[in-house]
C-alpha cells in the first residue's frame, strides 16, 4: 500500500551512542534517501557485450526543515558538523525506528527568504551499511 511521506521521518540522535535518544528535525519538510551501488565494467575483447559487476555501495540523505534555532536535532547537528563528529540517524514510519546509520555531515545550509520562510537544508553520507533495527 502508498504510504503518505509525512508518515515517514528522519530522526537524528540526541543522546549518546550506547544510549540513543532520537528526535526528528523540527518543522521536517522534506526528505530523500539515495542507495547506490557502481558498476564494475569486467568487459573483455573477446565480446561486443558489456559484462558487470556489483561495486560499492553507498547511501546519502538530504533532509529540509523550517529554521528552528532552539530545537534540540538542530544544535546536535550543528555541533556535530563543527566538530567533524559521525552522527546516529535512524528512519522512522508511523511512529516506529525501523532502520539507523552512522553518517558524515556533508553540508548544512541555512535559507532565510523574504516574506517566506526561513528553511535549513542537510546533506548526509552514510558510513558502511543501513542496520535494521532488532537484527
Amino acid at each position: 500500500m502508498a504510504m503518505n511521506g509525512t508518515d515517514i521521518l528522519i530522526l537524528v540522535n540526541v543522546g549518546t551512542p550506547t544510549v540513543p535518544v532520537y528526535q526528528a528535525m523540527g518543522g521536517q519538510r522534506d526528505a530523500s534517501i539515495e542507495e547506490t551501488t557502481a558498476t564494475i565494467d569486467v568487459s573483455s575483447k573477446d565480446s561486443r557485450a558489456q559484462r558487470v559487476l556489483p561495486g560499492k555501495y553507498a547511501s546519502t540523505i538530504s533532509l529540509d526543515a523550517l529554521y528552528v534555532p532552539d530545537e534540540g536535532a538542530y544544535h546536535a547537528l550543528q555541533d556535530a558538523n563543527r566538530n567533524g563528529e559521525m552522527i546516529l540517524v535512524a528512519k522512522e514510519v508511523d511512529g516506529v525506528v525501523f532502520e539507523t546509520a552512522n553518517a558524515k555531515i556533508d553540508s548544512m545550509s541555512e535559507s532565510y527568504p523574504d516574506q517566506d520562510a526561513a528553511t535549513i537544508s542537510f546533506a548526509f553520507t552514510v558510513d558502511d551499511f543501513w542496520t535494521v533495527v532488532g537484527s
